[in-house]
């Protein structure tokens, strides 16, 4: 009985070892193209390499349509708790009366962009109405921030070419849009953001729900603690 015993238990140690030096065979080829470059690899294969294995993973939360009289003070209350920065597009119709909103949007180190006056599509205005309203808004923004806006949103991601009015203005887009305003629905938003996300990814939200802020707020505490770091689209572009 004791034999048995024993020999059971050396076979299932035998067997584990096998997984495991299986394991770490594949995990090997897998990797070994990368971790193992020739001595003459070029700098470019170098860089992607280095970014690849230092924990750089960047990602940048943008937020249209605001400011909201609630919502927004309570994204930047939650942002400054964390130490996170991000990106928020005004809408210029929005602006009017939360003036120390956008102050304290300067003030906390977020980078403020411009997202037309109204909301409308402005491929299909006439190229003086669409440069009308951006010009309001950068100025209005200007007045109070004392720093002219560089970077634009158009609503919708609505835009063409003829409107050279702001090509003195870098048109940023997105590449992860979780629909928050159509489902208004935390949970579905975080769900949609964490389970696809990836480096240099550009996030959409809309501060003036307060299912996108509470949502923010969580992916924000997840993604951290998987070695995420938030940062806002200008550092973005740069790095």
């Amino acid at each position: 009985m004791k034999m048995r015993w024993k020999v059971a238990v050396f076979l299932a140690v035998f067997i584990l070892d096998v997984l495991c030096v299986k394991a770490m065979y594949k995990s090997y080829i897998n990797t070994k193209d990368t971790l193992f470059l020739p001595a003459d690899a070029g700098a470019d294969a170098k860089d992607e390499v280095k970014e690849q294995f230092s924990g750089s993973k960047q990602i940048a939360l943008t937020f249209d349509d605001g400011p909201h009289s609630v919502y927004t003070p309570r994204l930047l209350d939650g942002l400054r708790e964390r130490g996170v920065h991000a990106t928020f597009f005004l809408l210029g119709e929005n602006v009017e009366g939360k003036e120390a909103i956008v102050k304290q949007m300067q003030e906390d180190g977020h980078l403020i962009g411009n997202h037309g006056y109204s909301h409308v599509q402005m491929s299909k205005e006439s190229v003086n109405t669409a440069c009308e309203q951006i010009e309001e808004n950068n100025k209005q923004i200007e007045a109070i921030t004392g720093v002219r806006p560089q970077y634009l949103r158009p609503p919708y991601g609505a835009w063409t070419d003829e409107l050279s009015c702001t090509t003195n203005m870098t048109v940023v887009l997105w590449n992860k849009d979780p629909l928050d305003w159509k489902t208004q629905s935390t949970k579905k938003i975080v769900r949609s953001i964490t389970k696809h996300i990836e480096p240099g990814d550009v996030i959409l939200l809309h501060d003036v729900y307060p299912t996108s802020v509470e949502a923010a707020l969580e992916v924000i505490d997840t993604l951290t603690k998987q070695g995420y770091s938030f940062v806002t689209v200008d550092e973005l572009l740069i790095d």
